[in-house]
């Protein structure tokens, strides 16, 4: 058994993780990183899983990315590249489609193709969105208070957090209620008449949840994912060039060139915990890491239910973090094509290509496809978010072959009697099925294909029932509520031991707030 001493242990080598590491580094404090698999990134990563097709296989794209963190950590010199993805486009099942382009005018005409008034209400749900937006902006670099604790910061906190809404018009706070507490369907019905319209937008209030357009909660998901924003430009959504995992890359580099170390292969077995305090970690292989602070950017059932022993924790919060809401509900599948799919509303190769493509043609067909994985089945007709790397960056696929990338709601996790490699396959086939029906050349294309379901995502990343938020994004779960009411401040019940992962504020994405507010909360606790 070998010893090792540092100031700061991560667990995890995800996005959040290496953001932690390089603000801690960038303090001074020696930092050790421990990844389970060779590579780093968590969900964010970038695998060659055939010769010369390199795929994005987990997450996929990139919007809310902090830009603290991008300007803090200097990221484009460690080679982060983010390529635009300037296009949506939902083929309708009459030939017909409705598409969203960079440019806000082209984006008008083409609704007013559908709708003249809801050309008009575009232009105010636009205006409207972005204000919500900028209201909630703040938030997103708060530490959450707890708000049944008298403690100064407490106190000063939720005087904050009230004087955001205090200072809203009235019109834009009854908006921001809507948000938080409508479903992003009944929101969007306010707004559009067109049915295409709606169910493209509604879908962005789905994503990564085990919520259907119809369901209370999820028009705060779709201003979640609005928030997401690119040079200053909100729901901006982009691709970053060599795939998620080069995010990733670029964030270790920057915790590198800090001072941190980072190891990989290297599964941690237990937090060791000594008179009721975090002193280190024991690894899988029987070598111990010992320091003053124990930073896990995992999720809270891995983190506190697996790596602890249950003694050592308040039985309130470890009934919290059993009730804690991680159910997967998406999957991913990755193709090899020999050419580029023809969708049979925009015939050919064109612009189109190098953005995305939603599979959702109406409110009915994303709400059915909710109802499958609510009574225990992956989708038949699923929702699907479609992207083709190769487009934005040649360099993804070898020359005159594409990748796409295919992320697909539902698959849940909790299917009824287990996924196996039958339900994999089926789950996989329904996928192109869904797409072949739009593009008729799609299916004699696929040179290679790699099905993903929440088992797999969970087997491959350590993420419980593969869910890619670490916990879905529902209100009982934001905010000062996550993961547990009185444990959002980044801090575990156990002296020494912090949280940095996606399960703390504000959530879910490769946004990295989590590890960036975390490593800030640590360097208040210990001296520099």
């Amino acid at each position: 058994m070998t010893s090792h001493r540092y100031d700061a242990i991560v667990i995890g080598g995800g996005h959040n993780g290496l953001v932690n590491a390089a603000y801690l580094a960038r303090a001074g404090k020696k930092v050790v990183v421990l990844e389970r698999r060779h590579l780093v990134g968590g969900a964010a990563v970038t695998e060659e899983i055939y010769p010369g097709f390199k795929y994005s296989v987990f997450s996929y794209v990139v919007s809310l990315l902090r830009p603290e963190i991008i300007r803090d950590l200097d990221l484009p010199r460690h080679g982060l590249e983010i390529l635009p993805l300037e296009s949506t486009v939902t083929p309708m099942f009459d030939g017909n489609y409705i598409a969203g382009w960079a440019d806000h005018d082209l984006t008008r005409r083409e609704i007013y193709r559908h709708s003249p008034r809801d050309a008009d209400a575009y232009d105010e749900y636009g205006h409207m969105m972005h204000h919500m937006a900028m209201a909630v902006k703040p938030i997103l670099a708060m530490v959450p208070p707890d708000p049944t604790s008298l403690a100064p910061s407490d106190l000063k906190g939720m005087l904050s957090f009230a004087g955001l809404f205090r200072s809203l018009p009235t019109r834009q706070f009854h908006q921001l209620y809507k948000l938080m507490t409508m479903s992003a369907g009944d929101y969007l019905d306010e707004w559009f008449e067109t049915d295409v319209l709606k169910a493209t937008k509604s879908a962005s209030g789905i994503i990564g949840t085990f919520m259907g357009p119809r369901t209370p909660g999820s028009a705060y998901v779709l201003l979640h994912h609005y928030m997401g924003e690119i040079d200053g430009a909100f729901r901006a959504w982009g691709f970053a060039k060599g795939g998620t995992g080069a995010i990733s890359k670029a964030i270790a580099s920057a915790a590198r060139e800090a001072g941190a170390e980072i190891r990989l292969n290297a599964s941690v077995a237990q937090v060791i915990v000594k008179n009721g305090r975090a002193t280190g970690v024991a690894m899988a292989n029987g070598d111990e890491f010992h320091a003053p602070v124990v930073v896990t950017s995992l999720d809270p059932k891995r983190s506190f239910l697996q790596l602890i022993e249950r003694k050592e924790l308040p039985a309130e919060f470890v009934r919290d973090i059993e009730r804690y809401k991680i159910r997967g509900s998406s999957g991913k599948v990755n193709l090899s094509l020999s050419e580029l799919p023809e969708f049979t509303c925009m015939p050919g190769n064109g612009p189109h290509h190098r953005g995305a493509f939603s599979i959702s043609p109406t409110m009915e067909y994303v709400e059915n496809a909710y109802d499958d994985a609510k009574y225990g089945d992956f989708s038949k007709k699923p929702y699907m978010d479609i992207v083709i790397p190769s487009m934005i960056d040649p360099g993804m696929a070898p020359p005159g072959k594409h990748v796409m990338s295919i992320f697909v709601q539902y698959a849940p996790s909790n299917i009824t009697g287990g996924w196996n490699d039958e339900k994999r396959e089926a789950f996989g086939d329904a996928v192109i099925d869904a797409v072949t029906r739009f593009a008729p050349n799609f299916r004699a294309s696929i040179l290679h294909r790699q099905v993903l379901t929440p088992a797999d995502i969970e087997s491959i990343t350590g993420l419980t029932d593969g869910n890619i938020f670490q916990g879905e994004l529902a209100l009982h779960q934001l905010f000062f509520l996550r993961p547990a009411p009185g444990w959002a401040r980044f801090r575990a019940p156990l002296k020494g031991l912090y949280q940095c992962g996606s399960a703390t504020h504000p959530g879910g994405g490769i946004m990295g707030a989590g590890g960036r507010l975390a490593a800030l909360e640590i360097l208040k606790d210990v001296p520099r």
